[in-house]
């Protein structure tokens, strides 16, 4: 299995010279940067799983602004609004 058969050389001359060699290097990079990207995306996903268990585990015991999971709190302004049901003439 470490080396090739003539068939195995004849695919590969059939293949390059119907595709050519830069179509081939084109997508080889295609290929390699889609993996990356899966790659990538599949460590994210997890990443993410991992912090949503961590705070789920820990309750309410954990502060909701935590240095360590590199949350963000959004402050809230909240104003109370009263209708004034007299009206002045």
């Amino acid at each position: 299995m470490g080396s090739f058969s003539m068939t195995h050389w004849l695919i590969l001359l059939v293949v390059v010279v119907v595709f050519g060699t830069a179509k081939l290097k084109n997508a080889g990079k295609d290929l390699g940067g889609a993996v990356k990207g899966f790659k990538e995306a599949v460590k994210d996903e997890e990443t993410e799983h991992a912090r949503k268990n961590h705070v789920l585990s820990h309750g309410n015991s954990t502060p909701a602004a935590s240095n360590d999971l590199n949350t963000q709190v959004d402050d809230m302004e909240i104003s109370l609004v009263t209708t004034d049901d007299q009206h002045k003439v």
